[in-house]
């Protein structure tokens, strides 16, 4: 991602290979988010498939302007 960038050496140089090692902690919490959950989803065998997430629905929430909230 970074070839022949003589910043990016240096910064893994004095701090290490950050992206990398963020890419590692996520995947290992994956694998042990996976392995909690499948007791899980082994009962939820007769419950409605999952729906596929849609993309932008995740945690963001709506703005809202200021002044009084609507009831």
């Amino acid at each position: 991602m970074f070839q022949d960038s003589p910043i990016y050496d240096r910064l893994v140089a004095e701090c290490g290979d950050v992206p990398a090692q963020v890419r590692r902690e996520a995947e290992r919490v994956s694998r042990e988010l996976e392995l909690v959950l499948r007791p899980l989803r082994s009962l939820d065998h007769g419950a409605a498939p999952e729906r596929p997430a849609s993309p932008g629905n995740g945690w963001q929430r709506t703005a809202l302007l200021p002044g009084p909230r609507p009831r």
